[in-house]
Order: structure tokens, then C-alpha cells, then sequence
């Protein structure tokens, strides 16, 4: 079955930064985009990045672009999403997500649980 399983959130201070792994397993990895996600309470879930398959395409959402990038290693089944000078407002449960294709167009599916993000000082 397709698992993705988010980890690497914390309590942080704002402007400091932080690093999201995303494991991946029971699908080709090799063969799907994954688009990182967040959720703060109360709010409507927003897309934060895109990697296509090859891991030659990266899109990022308005509201963090210039402060994540997006990364993954198909040898391993793992995404990374690295975010700096973070702020309150990015307080939010992040998830990863599967695509349907190798890019990052049309639907996704299958995220996992999600791992907290708490900016605060």
C-alpha cells in the first residue's frame, strides 16, 4: 500500500529554519511528482512546493517562495522541504502528497499524517 510518512517539525523561533522529510514507499517513487502542503488551524490547506519526478522542475506557492526549497532523492524514497527565516504565520501542519504523474499537473493523492510546525517566540 502507498505510505508517506512526514517528519522533521519542531518548535522554533521565528527566523530560524527548519528541514521536512518525506518517506515514501509502496509506489515508483521514481515515476511521481510529490507537492508539499500546510494546514494552520482554522484555514484552508495551501500548496508550498512541487519537485516533478526527475527532479529537474520546482514550483513553489507565493506565500513561502524565496524561503523553501524543494528537494528528493529517488535512491533513498525521500523528499525534503528546507524553509528559512521562518514566521508565525507559516505555523501549520505540513504534508507531502503523491501526484498522479511525473509532473506537477493534474491531481495528487495519498499524503500522509502530516508533521507540526510552531513558530513562536
Amino acid at each position: 500500500q502507498v505510505q508517506l510518512v512526514e517528519s522533521g517539525g519542531d518548535l522554533v523561533q521565528p527566523g530560524e529554519s527548519l528541514k521536512l522529510s518525506c518517506a515514501a514507499s509502496g509506489f515508483p517513487f521514481e515515476n511521481h511528482g510529490i507537492h508539499w502542503f500546510r494546514q494552520a488551524p482554522r484555514k484552508e490547506r495551501e500548496g508550498v512546493a512541487c519537485i516533478t519526478s526527475d527532479n529537474m522542475t520546482k514550483i513553489y506557492g507565493d506565500s513561502m517562495k524565496g524561503r523553501v526549497t524543494i528537494s528528493r532523492d529517488n535512491a533513498k524514497n525521500m523528499a525534503y522541504l528546507e524553509m528559512k527565516n521562518l514566521e508565525p504565520e507559516d505555523t501549520a501542519v505540513y504534508y507531502c502528497a503523491r501526484r498522479l504523474s511525473n509532473s506537477c499537473a493534474g491531481a495528487y493523492r495519498n499524503w500522509g499524517q502530516g508533521t507540526q510546525v510552531t513558530v513562536s517566540s
